[in-house]
């Protein structure tokens, strides 16, 4: 019994599902970029700081979540548990000494510090990044769409959970918020850490995949319209401070329930059997008929030879006929030899970061996200003030919304497009220019400034935003490799802070400051104007 109890516990450990659904935790920490639309009110007007002097924290903390190439670096040769300690340690140092500038702490520093203080307390979300979708795209490799759009949407829902979180601290110092995001992603990474790695069955798509997916997309669905229904309900009802406490128990509740699916499969399957069947998948892998004794770099399959061989070699006898086979074998293998020497790998192969970035597809990709996220992001990080123009006092609502729909448009992108690869075999990435649209229609509502506008808005960008997540590092994956995914994924990020530069930092801030300086003026000259109007 000692032993069966063991082995079933050792085989819970080693569940790629296990992996999952706590990389899921961990992308809810890394989804606290999402909440600078909250703390850069307090930002602001504790350090008394101007709309360009935030837009360049803006900046700051866009680069900090797009560089990830030292996380990429350290995932490769450090154990992936210590990868995330690290980042865990910059987000706590980054935020945390923000919070003491902004309480007054500690003494004030100059924009550029505390530029950098942002950068290194946002690149820490890098780490939960980059580990978490390393280690289940490697652990579902036949499952990426699916896996990588849930993953994001809890990134991109991180902001919606944790301010529901923030409201059962019930404090009136808005800082309590900034203490918050630098204390709890470096609790939930020391609990995790251990857990996020690549671990063995995996090889295959099993029976069992399909319906622990549905049961995870139902969990996601109930998430969103849960938070979404208790984000409404505080925003037009006045609740109370235990109503409040109800509401996030029962959200704890619905984010522990996908612990259900390992713990199930630890007892249906037998760990004997899984073993047995990836030890022979992996045989079969390896000395099957499409390999040649090259190894995998002169890879030959038989159906080019089929194509190549002389129409009268079947009517040879079968000694010979096999003899010609491996002739036009070896002849069609130093061919592919030849072109990959001179073209480099061929699209799904793994490619290094030099031989991607020679690929119009690489940069397809790049400028979608640049023109996507550099708008939406523009929107996400200044919605609170946009919020309190259109005069709404409580900005917390709408940031929360952002989030959920953010998050549904990652899962539902990650859905519908490995559906468009599979199904109808057009390339994933498309699916951009989809989310491109949207989210043009999404500035428009809120240039017009109409009633409700920030809700349509909001809904609007929120699934345009969310659906570049959850189908570029799903496409990179598969067109580039798994190989070097890290520093592919990691690169294509840099567009991000790129966006952000150029609508956030030049376009949006310079609107910005122009507008509230004739806004400034208007009063001044009324008055002028109405005493002279007196004089008369």
């Amino acid at each position: 019994m000692t032993i069966y109890l063991k082995e079933r516990f050792g085989y819970f450990l080693n569940n790629r599902w296990l992996v999952f659904v706590a990389a899921m935790w961990i992308q809810i920490c890394a989804g606290i970029v999402y909440l600078f639309g909250s703390i850069s009110p307090v930002i602001k007007i504790s350090l008394k700081y101007n709309q360009k002097q935030i837009a360049r924290l803006i900046v700051a903390k866009d680069l900090g979540y797009s560089l990830g190439f030292l996380a990429a670096t350290l995932c490769e040769i450090l154990p992936l548990w210590a990868a995330l300690l690290v980042g865990a340690i910059q987000n706590f140092i980054g935020y945390g000494w923000i919070w003491l500038i902004v309480t007054r702490r500690t003494a004030p520093l100059p924009l550029w510090a505390m530029c950098i203080l942002i950068f290194v307390g946002t690149n820490g979300e890098t780490y939960f990044n980059t580990a978490t979708l390393v280690s289940c795209v490697g652990n579902f490799p036949k499952s990426r769409g699916p896996v990588v759009g849930i993953l994001k949407g809890f990134a991109g829902l991180g902001g919606a959970i944790l301010t529901q979180i923030y409201a059962v601290i019930h404090s009136p110092d808005h800082a309590s918020l900034i203490f918050m995001i630098a204390v709890a992603p470096a609790m939930v990474i020391i609990a995790l850490m251990f857990i996020i790695r690549p671990v063995g069955g995996h090889k295959q798509v099993r029976p069992s995949d399909g319906l622990s997916f549905s049961f995870v997309y139902s969990i996601c669905l109930i998430l969103a319209s849960y938070l979404m229904g208790v984000m409404l309900v505080e925003d037009f009802i006045d609740v109370s401070q235990n109503v409040i406490i109800i509401f996030t128990a029962i959200l704890f509740v619905i984010l522990i329930i996908p612990i259900v699916i390992p713990i199930y499969l630890n007892f249906t399957q037998e760990p004997r059997v899984v073993q047995e069947e990836e030890a022979l998948l992996s045989q079969s892998g390896d000395q099957g008929p499409g390999r040649s004794e090259h190894g995998d770099g002169q890879e030959i399959i038989f159906s080019e030879a089929e194509e190549e061989k002389p129409k009268g070699v079947d009517l040879l006898p079968a000694l010979e006929k096999q003899k010609r086979i491996a002739q036009l074998q070896v002849r069609v293998a130093e061919g592919a030899v030849r072109i990959n020497r001179r073209r480099g790998p061929c699209m799904g192969k793994d490619f290094t970061l030099v031989q991607a970035l020679i690929k119009a597809d690489f940069w397809l990709m790049f400028f979608s996200l640049l023109f996507g996220s550099g708008s939406s992001l523009t929107v996400i990080d200044n919605l609170g003030q946009m919020s309190q123009s259109f005069g709404y006092d409580n900005t917390h609502v709408f940031v929360s919304m952002i989030s959920i729909w953010s998050f549904l448009g990652r899962i539902g992108s990650g859905y519908f497009s490995e559906i468009i690869v599979r199904d109808n075999a057009y390339p994933r990435h498309a699916a951009l220019a989809i989310a491109q649209v949207v989210m043009a229609f999404g500035h428009f509502f809120f240039a017009m400034g109409w009633p409700g506008a920030m809700y349509i808005g909001t809904l609007l960008v929120g699934l345009g935003h969310g659906t570049h997540w959850a189908v570029v590092p799903a496409a990179a994956s598969e067109l580039f490799g798994l190989k070097n995914f890290g520093c592919v994924y990691n690169f294509l990020t840099i567009s991000t802070p790129v966006g952000s530069l150029v609508f956030s930092g030049l376009i949006a801030s310079s609107i910005y400051d122009m507008e509230a300086e004739k806004q400034a003026q208007q009063p001044h000259e009324g008055r002028l104007m109405a005493s002279v109007l007196t004089k008369i």
